[in-house]
């Protein structure tokens, strides 16, 4: 089986599943508990919160816990908005967020606030004359993703802060890092991010935790009330083996991300070399250079259906994706790829590669070889 849809799930390290395994056996005490049993569950969950904490170089109270990244952007954004809607009802993002940012954009402005969606080039990056020239006096969070999950575009985080910081330095400035976090370099301190979302299974740990950033300046209003879980921000008694999973996974990949991160990139160069050697008519839709991921690759090939093409990679134990995994059960089209000027027929034929530590150059090679001919196969049909 060859895996190139780590960027809708990655698959648990085997060190992941064991310690959650025993977790689930041994640490069934409530954390809340004053009893031997429940101290020691809170302990482990201060050790997982403390290798996450240095993983990102911030104070370990500023790491929360939640559910997932979707559920970390909504704390964050309508936690923000919560607070501070009566200092203004401006808010900026961009046009290839996440559903889970776009959605609540929509909702706020249903309730009469007004959003400033950001365009992007053809590659998906923002304009940074267009973000000055948006930022008002009522203008009261700016949340911008870091990695896009679709075609891997990094924006530029630190610029971002500055400008905002220029114009409006009341404006808050949340950044959804869930396809950045362990896959490009981080210095939320020095960016002065305000908050910053995370989550468990896009870096081998497990599915239904996720984290975000606080900083501790900022005090936010809960949106979850019960028994004062996480500092109050979000009650409910804590996902002890999920968080043990993701501070373990947290933990390994602290200890060797630079190397892979590098190892990475080779390969996402190599592999992009193969595809325009050996396949003709198409298109890159991710920038090859170091302005966007290493681990994210989508590809429009010409006269084919992404999803005919997905299901004849399939078939050869080769997995891939078309789209956004948090919204590609649906029918319509990527926001993203529409966003970067893409044709309705392009956008239709477009791949999503997602690479993992686990990825060779074998894969890469046979990979190709049954791309090859999957896509003559198919335009045999379409171009006749």
């Amino acid at each position: 089986m060859i895996y190139l849809d780590n960027c809708a799930t990655t698959k648990p390290r085997k060190e992941v599943v064991d310690i959650m395994q025993k977790s689930m056996i041994e640490d069934f005490g409530n954390p809340s508990s004053l009893h031997r049993l429940g101290m020691k569950s809170e302990q482990k969950i201060k050790i997982a919160r403390e290798h996450i904490a240095n993983a990102l170089n911030v104070n370990i109270n500023e790491i929360y816990f939640t559910s997932g990244g979707t559920e970390s952007n909504n704390i964050a954004i309508q936690s923000i908005i919560s607070k501070f809607g009566k200092r203004g009802k401006h808010i900026i993002t961009t046009k290839i967020e996440h559903p889970s940012v776009l959605n609540i954009m929509k909702n706020y402005e249903q309730q009469g606030f007004d959003i400033t969606y950001l365009n992007v080039d053809n590659q998906g990056y923002i304009s940074l004359k267009e973000l000055e020239n948006s930022i008002r006096n009522d203008t009261i969070l700016v949340s911008i993703m870091h990695v896009n999950n679709e075609i891997g575009s990094i924006q530029p985080i630190f610029k971002i802060k500055d400008i905002i910081k220029k114009v409006n330095p009341n404006t808050l400035f949340h950044v959804d890092g869930i396809q950045g976090f362990g896959k490009v370099e981080l210095a939320l301190k020095k960016w002065e991010i305000d908050c910053y979302s995370f989550s468990g299974h896009k870096v081998y740990g497990p599915k239904g935790i996720g984290g975000l950033f606080i900083d501790k300046k900022l005090i936010l209003n809960p949106l979850i009330f019960g028994g004062n879980q996480e500092k109050g921000l979000r009650s409910g008694t804590e996902n002890l083996t999920g968080i043990i999973g993701f501070g373990e996974a947290v933990k390994i990949m602290s200890e060797n991300h630079k190397i892979e991160i590098e190892n990475i990139r080779e390969l996402k160069e190599y592999f992009a070399q193969k595809i325009e050697e050996e396949i003709p008519y198409i298109r890159f839709n991710t920038s090859l250079d170091e302005n966007s991921s290493p681990y994210i690759i989508n590809i429009s090939f010409n006269h084919v259906r992404g999803e005919v093409l997905l299901h004849y990679l399939e078939d050869k134990e080769i997995y891939v994706s078309t789209t956004s995994a948090c919204s590609s059960k649906g029918t319509e089209k990527s926001h993203v790829l529409k966003s970067i000027g893409l044709k309705n027929e392009e956008i239709e034929g477009s791949i999503r590669f997602c690479f993992s530590y686990e990825i060779t150059k074998e894969d890469l090679d046979y990979t190709v070889k049954v791309l090859k001919e999957s896509v003559a196969d198919i335009r045999q049909i379409t171009m006749r």
